[in-house]
């Protein structure tokens, strides 16, 4: 809550944080991230200094690539996070108060922000205004943000896709795949996904307008599963698990088949990652398989962001969201990323304020 100080004093309010208690080398616990009182923030950009921009964190995306910044690991795309100090990732916010003149009081951004309820950013270049339309704005962190941005990318720059081709996407139902089988369903192609849940299952072949679909936790052989979905074999597969089920997908790929590795969500945590052991199946088969980031194609975002919103709004786009209430409700939504409880994007929203 706001509180008026002194007449010459800016108005301060309280600020929860969630902070990183310390390195880990194993899949994320509720307790490796603590909800602390960060005390009371000025709601004022401190004078004199750089221009910032100062936000009240509406809305905090939770996407698997956090696990790896729990580590200390300083080999990766990103840095790690520090322990003891307030976890970050993409978020939509309120401006406060800003000394940059590309924002305002009341515009709303998204961008890499705090895990807070107040955050100060003293680099706005991360942020981008967010003009307001009939598109939830939690939708920017997934249909409209990066996971959707990272499917967009993925799909037509790795895969490459043609009409008629047979596409495979594990992690389906997840924020980047439901986006993926969408769009190659829009493509012309089949499209098959895999999910942990009947549920999840369901959704993707009543939702999302999947071909078929299968729970993969119900299958003992993968191999055999993906041939009798695919007996003429796969084109495009969109990564996002790794480990067993890559190994079957590479035995079940057609001649100069692409494979866009997006994740590898089976393989976090693990001391002992999973080997691949079908990898000779790149050379007979002459498969393409390449890694990437979203962030390789930025020049594309804003054709991403006009092609998005309007495949949304003319029905040819649904999109799904887990959407978590509290700031104190972070930890257990992350968690959850790796225990497939989620269905859908995984948000939390801090304030609808």
């Amino acid at each position: 809550m706001e509180e008026e100080g002194p007449a010459a004093a800016a108005p301060v309010a309280s600020n929860r944080k969630v902070v990183l208690r310390g390195y880990i080398s194993r899949a994320p616990r509720e307790d490796d991230m603590v909800l602390v009182d960060g005390g009371t923030v000025a709601l004022r950009v401190p004078g004199g200094a750089p221009p910032a921009v100062l936000v009240r964190n509406l809305y905090l995306s939770c996407d698997p690539y956090m696990r790896g910044r729990m580590r200390d690991f300083q080999g990766s795309y990103v840095p790690p996070f520090k322990p003891g100090s307030v976890i970050e990732g993409f978020g939509v916010a309120r401006v406060v108060d800003s000394t940059h003149p590309g924002f305002s009081a009341g515009d709303i951004v998204s961008g890499m922000t705090g895990w807070e309820e107040y955050t100060l950013i003293d680099k706005p270049e991360r942020l981008s205004t967010i003009q307001q339309s009939d598109i939830p704005l939690s939708y920017h962190l997934g249909l409209l943000g990066m996971p959707g941005f990272t499917a967009y990318a993925g799909f037509y720059e790795i895969c490459s896709p043609k009409k008629g081709e047979f596409v495979f996407v594990s992690a389906a139902s997840g924020a980047v795949g439901q986006i993926v089988g969408q769009l190659a369903k829009l493509h012309g192609c089949y499209v098959v996904g895999s999910a942990g849940t009947n549920q999840k299952v369901e959704l993707l072949k009543e939702k999302f307008g999947f071909d078929a679909a299968f729970n993969y936790k119900e299958e003992p052989d993968l191999t055999a599963a993906l041939k009798r979905y695919f007996p003429e074999g796969i084109d495009i597969y969109f990564e996002n698990v790794g480990g067993q089920m890559l190994d079957a997908v590479l035995l079940n790929m057609r001649v100069h088949g692409r494979i866009a590795v997006c994740g590898m969500v089976s393989q976090h945590g693990l001391t002992d990652p999973v080997g691949i052991h079908n990898l000779y199946c790149l050379v007979p088969k002459r498969i393409r398989m390449q890694g990437f980031l979203q962030s390789d194609y930025i020049h594309m975002f804003p054709k991403f962001l006009n092609d998005m919103g309007k495949h949304y709004r003319d029905g040819k786009i649904v999109y799904v969201e887990d959407m978590s209430i509290g700031l104190e409700n972070a930890p257990a939504a992350f968690v959850g990323l790796f225990s497939g409880k989620n269905v859908g994007k995984q948000v939390v929203c801090v304030s609808q304020e």
